[in-house]
């Protein structure tokens, strides 16, 4: 009962925000937009990319349209930017060089900081995420530790953080004289878990919002979570635009629809101003 409570209360939530984002679209036909059109790959909107593929972060619904709090977020920075919204389905991996090619304004996928990214792009952290690690129901593993790991098959999206992450696990239990992870990526996290759920692989890999999201649902158990915690970031090639977002932030900040968003998605609200976030010195 509660499993159903949390979903009518996200498709509430859901709802409200389809009826904010049509009525984000018509303010933005009547308003001006606060980013001129030289900053912007398609005049009057902000063009996003994102892989939907991580509920309930960013997935597709029954009936093709995009949801999830990421989306929600999107919408709500065009709106108060006065632009209209524009997704890019696409991989994560052509993320970066679509960006730097001027295919789209902002990659709005969660994508992780690092110092090598964000000497790269404008990244703006605005919440923290973990990796975890899933496994069949009733985890017949007994997997309960990175060690436990040694010697698996184990699925993750190619060229994110939840790779690299993989990898120095595997390292790790390499360096302690144990079997290694037989790593396999896959395009999506979706054809991760379809790995995992065909019985191709033995553990999958991703955020723990999503292996959180599949537990909730009975499909995997989620065996380790926590793992590497580390800031998300929206990712952004324009100053201009980076600035303008930061400042939606700290908006949203004040007026509390940001701590809301993120209290709906189990996630840590940012208490400090929001600022885009370059490498360490």
């Amino acid at each position: 009962m509660k499993f159903n409570s949390m979903w009518l209360t996200r498709g509430k939530f859901a709802l409200l925000v389809g009826i904010t984002a049509l009525m984000g679209s018509a303010q933005a036909q009547t308003c001006s937009p606060k980013i001129p059109n030289s900053e912007l790959v398609k005049p009057g909107t902000l063009v996003m990319s994102t892989n939907p593929t991580l509920p309930p972060m960013q997935f597709v619904d029954s009936s093709g349209e995009l949801k999830g709090m990421r989306v929600i977020l999107g919408n709500e920075i065009a709106k108060r930017l006065c632009l209209k919204p524009e997704y890019v389905r696409i991989e994560f991996s052509a993320m970066v060089p679509g960006l730097q090619a001027g295919r789209w304004d902002i990659i709005n996928t969660g994508i992780f900081w690092t110092e090598e990214r964000a000497k790269l792009m404008q990244m703006i952290q605005y919440e923290a995420q973990a990796v975890s690690i899933s496994v069949g129901k009733g985890n017949p593993l007994k997997i309960t530790k990175p060690e436990d790991l040694a010697g698996r098959a184990v699925g993750v999206e190619l060229g994110g953080f939840e790779e690299r992450m993989l990898k120095q696990l595997d390292q790790g239990l390499r360096d302690k004289g144990l079997k290694g992870i037989n790593v396999r990526t896959f395009d999506n996290f979706a054809t991760a878990y379809q790995a995992l759920r065909a019985g191709q692989t033995e553990a999958s890999v991703s955020i723990d919002s999503t292996a959180a999201e599949y537990a909730k649902r009975g499909e995997f158990d989620r065996a380790i979570s926590g793992l590497f915690p580390t800031p998300v970031a929206l990712a952004i090639k324009s100053p201009a635009l980076a600035n303008a977002v930061v400042q939606v932030f700290n908006d949203m900040q004040k007026d509390g629809s940001y701590q809301k968003l993120m209290a709906e998605y189990g996630l840590l609200a940012n208490k400090d101003p929001i600022k885009i976030n370059g490498p360490t010195k």
